[in-house]
């Protein structure tokens, strides 16, 4: 590989670690609320709002059962609303985040749901309002699977950022289809799936043990 390859290659890196920690970091922050949302509305749960469940429910699904592809080219006049561009790193963030939020509330939800009933119930009989339920019961219980599915989550906006280079959003996607598919550079291709095994291997192997150490019950 040439040097100007390799210095292609190394900034791809930087641009998909970019594209999946801010589009990650935003899934988190807007899908465990939603996930809490969620599990707090629906039937017996500490907010219960059948009506706000099943229209919550069906928005996440909505966009959920939307191929990521298609959804990256049908938000193109929103993100070119908000970041002035339809192409680029930062243009691919605003799909990949639409895309991982609702995809992240659904696990987020799972595990929020896996919480003993009784604890919630106790902390109720002690007086505890829904924030303070939500704080103290809810979201520690469930850390461990809250942890693990953030987890999963970002290796799979590895996947979804590397499927954004089709349309010039940069990183190792880009990389891979521009040098390594259209210009048969092998050792370009070879380069980029070797960095994306060790990318998916090393946010697995953090999330395992950060989860490891967060799960009393272990």
């Amino acid at each position: 590989m040439s040097p100007i390859l390799f210095e292609l290659l190394l900034r791809s890196i930087w641009e998909t670690i970019l594209m999946t920690g801010a589009s990650g970091l935003i899934s988190l922050v807007f899908g465990l609320p939603l996930g809490l949302a969620l599990v707090a509305t629906d039937r017996g749960g500490i907010a219960e709002s059948l009506w706000v469940n099943r229209v919550l429910g069906a928005v996440i699904n909505g966009f959920r059962s939307v191929p990521f592809i298609i959804l990256l080219v049908a938000l193109i006049p929103v993100t070119r609303l908000i970041v002035g561009t339809s192409i680029g790193t930062w243009a691919a963030i605003v799909p990949l985040s639409i895309a991982a939020t609702p995809y992240y509330a659904r696990i987020a939800e799972v595990s929020l749901r896996e919480v003993d009933h009784g604890l919630i119930e106790a902390a109720r009989a002690m007086g505890g309002n829904r924030w303070t339920i939500i704080r103290e019961v809810l979201v520690p219980e469930a850390l461990p699977g809250i942890v693990a599915g953030f987890t999963v989550t970002l290796v799979t906006l590895i996947g979804a950022s590397a499927m954004a280079g089709a349309i010039g959003a940069g990183g190792l996607g880009d990389l891979a289809i521009r040098y390594g598919y259209q210009r048969f550079e092998t050792s370009v291709m070879v380069a980029v799936v070797i960095v994306l095994i060790i990318l998916v291997c090393g946010i697995q192997w953090a999330g395992d043990r950060l989860v490891a150490r967060l799960d009393h019950r272990a």
